[in-house]
C-alpha cells in the first residue's frame, strides 16, 4: 500500500498482533477522563468506586472483544464501523446513526480536551489557550495529518510512560510514607472512603460498567483497530488490554489516597497538582508531566483520526465521491477545524469530566441494544432500530425530574432495550404466520 494511499491513513501498513494490538488499545483508552475521574470517583464513592471505575473499562474491553471475531467474520471487507451501518441498515437509519456519531465523537474529543486543559492549568503558569493551542497543534499533527501510521509509532512510547509513571510512583511513595501510616490517616480523615457497604456505590459500579460497554460498541477508533488487528487474536488482545487498563484508574487511586491521607483538601482537582508537590524527585515530576500528556494526546489523536476518517469515508465520499487527493487535503481542513473548535470551547467551558461522562451517559446507554441488533441480525435493519437509541434517550431525560441521574441512565437502557425487543417478537410472530400461511395455500 503506497503512503499516499488514503487507505494507509486509515488503516496503517500493516495488521497488528496481540502485543501491539494491546498497546494500540490502551493508548486510545488510557485517557484524560481516566486520569481526572479516578480520584473523583474514589472520593464521591470510596474504594468500592474506584475498584468499580477500574471494572467498567475492562469489562467494557472484554465484552467488545467477544463481538470483535463475529465483527470480522461478518464484515470482513469493512474498515470503520461506518462501513458497517451503511451494509446494515437503510438510508435513513444510517444517517441518524451517522448524526449520532458526529455528536459523540465531537463529546468524547471535548472531555480529552477539557482534561488536557485541567492539568495545564494546574502544572503550568500559562494561559490555558496558549498551553491548549500548543498541546491541540501537537495532536493536529499526530492524528489529524499523521494517521494511523504515525499514532503507531507513538503508541509504545505513550504505553512505556503510562506504565512507568502508575508503577514507579506509587512505589517511590509507599517506600517514603510507608503503607500502615497512610491507612491510618485515612481512617482518621476520611473514614468513608474505607467503607466498602456503601450501596450508592454499588450502584454507582453496574451503571458505569453499562455506561462503559455503551462507549466501547460506538467508539470509532476501536472499530478501526477491530480492523486492523489481526482476526485470530482480536478476543486475546481485548480481553488482555481490559485487564491491564483496569491497573491504571486503581494505581491513580493509591496515588490520590497517599496525597489526602492525614488532612483535608479544597479541590478534587487540585489533589493531581499537590501530587506534583509532594514529589520531591525532578525526575518523577517530569514523568509524571509527560505520563498525563502523553496519555490525553494519545486518545486526541486517536478520536481526532476516526473522527475525521468518519467524516470523509462515510459521510463526503458518499455525497460526492472524492478522489484520492481530495481525501487527504479534507483530511487538514476538518483535523483543523475540529482542533479549532477544542481550542475555543475548552477556553470557556468550566471544567467537570465526571459530569460530562454521566450526562451522555444515557446516549451510551441506550446505543448498546441497538447496536448489538446491528452486529448480530441478519437483515437490513429498518430506521426503527436505530430510532430506539433517541426514544430510550429522551425517555431517560425525561425522567430526570423525578430520579436521580444515575436511574435515568437504565430507563434510557431499557426504554431502548424494550423497542428492539418488541420489533425482534413482531418479526418472529410475522415469520410464522407467513410460513403457516404458504403451507396451507
Amino acid at each position: 500500500m503506497k503512503k499516499n494511499d488514503f487507505q494507509f491513513y486509515i488503516s496503517g501498513a500493516f495488521h497488528l498482533g496481540i502485543g501491539f494490538g494491546i498497546v494500540s488499545l490502551l493508548s486510545r483508552w488510557v485517557t484524560g477522563n481516566t486520569i481526572l475521574s479516578s480520584p473523583e470517583t474514589l472520593i464521591k464513592y470510596g474504594l468500592t468506586g474506584g475498584i468499580g471505575y477500574s471494572l467498567m473499562g475492562a469489562l467494557a474491553l472484554i465484552l467488545f472483544g467477544i463481538l470483535a471475531k463475529k465483527i470480522r467474520d461478518r464484515f470482513h471487507d469493512q474498515q470503520t464501523i461506518g462501513d458497517v451501518l451503511r451494509e446494515r441498515l437503510t438510508p435513513g437509519g444510517y444517517w441518524y446513526m451517522i448524526s449520532i456519531l458526529l455528536v459523540i465523537s465531537i463529546h468524547s474529543i471535548f472531555v480529552q480536551a477539557m482534561g488536557a486543559g485541567i492539568l495545564l492549568h494546574m502544572i503550568f503558569p500559562w494561559p490555558v489557550f496558549s498551553g491548549m493551542a500548543i498541546f491541540l497543534l501537537f495532536c493536529f499533527f499526530i492524528g489529524g495529518a499523521g494517521g494511523m501510521q504515525r499514532i503507531h509509532q507513538l503508541a509504545g512510547i505513550n504505553v512505556v510512560l503510562i506504565f512507568s509513571a502508575v508503577i514507579i510512583i506509587p512505589v517511590y511513595f509507599y517506600i517514603q510514607e510507608g503503607v500502615y501510616p497512610v491507612y491510618e490517616g485515612i481512617k482518621l480523615y476520611h473514614p468513608y472512603i474505607l467503607y466498602v457497604k456503601n450501596t450508592e456505590a454499588i450502584w454507582f459500579i453496574f451503571t458505569a460498567i453499562l455506561i462503559g460497554f455503551g462507549q466501547v460498541i460506538v467508539d470509532r477508533a476501536s472499530w478501526q483497530r477491530v480492523f486492523i488487528i489481526q482476526k485470530e487474536k482480536l478476543r486475546m488482545t481485548f480481553t488482555l488490554a481490559g485487564l491491564i487498563w483496569a491497573t491504571i484508574p486503581l494505581a491513580l487511586s493509591s496515588l490520590i489516597m497517599i496525597i489526602i491521607f492525614g488532612r483535608s483538601y479544597d479541590s478534587i482537582y487540585s489533589l493531581l497538582f499537590e501530587l506534583v508537590g509532594k514529589i520531591n524527585s525532578t525526575l518523577l515530576i517530569v514523568l509524571f508531566i509527560l505520563f498525563c500528556f502523553s496519555s490525553i494526546s494519545s486518545a486526541i489523536s486517536a478520536e481526532l483520526h476516526a473522527t475525521v476518517t468518519l467524516i470523509i469515508k462515510n459521510i463526503f465520499d458518499l455525497l460526492h465521491p472524492l478522489s484520492n487527493k481530495e481525501k487527504w487535503r479534507y483530511t487538514y481542513i476538518f483535523s483543523g477545524i475540529i482542533c479549532l473548535f477544542l481550542l475555543i470551547i475548552v477556553s470557556i467551558l468550566p471544567p467537570n469530566p465526571l459530569e460530562l461522562l454521566f450526562f451522555f451517559g444515557n446516549i451510551y446507554a441506550s446505543m448498546i441494544v441497538p447496536m448489538l441488533y446491528i452486529i448480530l441480525g441478519n437483515k437490513t435493519l429498518p430506521a426503527l432500530i436505530p430510532l430506539a437509541s433517541i426514544i430510550g434517550t429522551a425517555g431517560g431525560f425525561a425522567a430526570l425530574p423525578i430520579v436521580e441521574n444515575l436511574i435515568t441512565i437504565w430507563i434510557s437502557f431499557f426504554i431502548s432495550s424494550l423497542i428492539c425487543l418488541v420489533y425482534f417478537i413482531y418479526n418472529i410472530l410475522k415469520m410464522k404466520l407467513s410460513y403457516k400461511f404458504s403451507k396451507r395455500y
